[in-house]
């Protein structure tokens, strides 16, 4: 039997519904036998993972998602293999989390300008004590009528571009590929789609460890293209369905994009060879 490993997916720790002891229930429901958690600029929700994965089976690899940019162009970047309490990367997270909530107060602060009084208390009660993100605006804006649909929230208010859009604070992707390589992890470019070859190729170069391959959001061109780029330039694969359930029209992804396990033993050797 083919083992499927999942390497991208969000809980209620960042911009995901689900906690995640639910994430790791639903993985094994989809007879998922590895997955990483990866929450936006978090690493609260491994250890309640982890526990349950050790109750049912499932491994957890510890993982999260952090934001870059080259050039005014955002750039995701998946890091695994990093534990909680690493001092570095928590002093950073840390640093991102405040940011956060004070590009939310930006955001809500025009969306008032416009007419639509969202308040801080609405916003920040559904992230708790997490990293609070755009997401957690869009459901506030849904639940209080203001749009129609969750995406309705990102392409009318919030989106790039949009009446209360606000840019978010940034590490460069060398920055983040030290910061993770320094922790014993391993980097990827996540979900690169579209990317222009240049930037691609400068994040290669900056010293990146691997690209997300699958990816809901590939076609099979994507996918053969990266592959291909994987190949001629030694770069690890990963791949997974970015799940974030909930009202985010991506229930049916979980457990339909995955990596094998020969992906994930591929990372495991990398590892090996950077501390040998």
């Amino acid at each position: 039997m083919t083992t499927k490993a999942d390497l991208h997916i969000h809980t209620n720790h960042s911009d995901g519904f689900y906690s995640p002891k639910e994430i790791v229930l639903k993985a094994k429901e989809k007879s998922l036998d590895i997955i990483s958690i990866t929450d936006h600029d978090n690493l609260s929700g491994i250890r309640e993972a982890a526990d349950t994965g050790k109750d049912v089976g499932i491994e957890v690899i510890p993982g999260i998602e952090i934001s870059s940019d080259i050039r005014d162009k955002e750039v995701h970047i998946l890091a695994y293999f990093i534990e909680p309490g690493n001092e570095e990367v928590e002093r950073y997270l840390t640093f991102f989390r405040e940011e956060r909530k004070k590009r939310a107060l930006r955001i809500l602060n025009k969306l008032r300008l416009i007419g639509i009084p969202i308040s801080s208390d609405e916003v920040m009660e559904k992230a708790d004590t997490y990293a609070i993100g755009r997401p957690h605006i869009a459901h506030a804006l849904l639940e209080k009528g203001f749009v129609s649909s969750y995406f309705e929230a990102f392409n009318k208010y919030i989106g790039n571009g949009c009446p209360a859009y606000e840019k978010k604070v940034h590490l460069s992707p060398q920055s983040a590929f030290k910061i993770i390589s320094d922790a014993g992890g391993l980097s990827f470019i996540a979900h690169p789609g579209n990317m222009p070859e240049d930037i691609l190729k400068e994040l290669i170069e900056a010293g990146v460890d691997g690209i997300e391959v699958y990816h809901p959001s590939h076609s099979p061109q994507h996918i053969k293209f990266y592959k291909g780029i994987v190949n001629e330039y030694f770069l690890l694969e990963s791949g997974g369905s970015d799940f974030h359930g909930g009202k985010r029209d991506d229930e049916k992804n979980l457990g339909k994009y995955y990596s094998s396990l020969v992906v994930v033993e591929a990372m495991r050797n990398r590892l090996l060879k950077n501390t040998a």
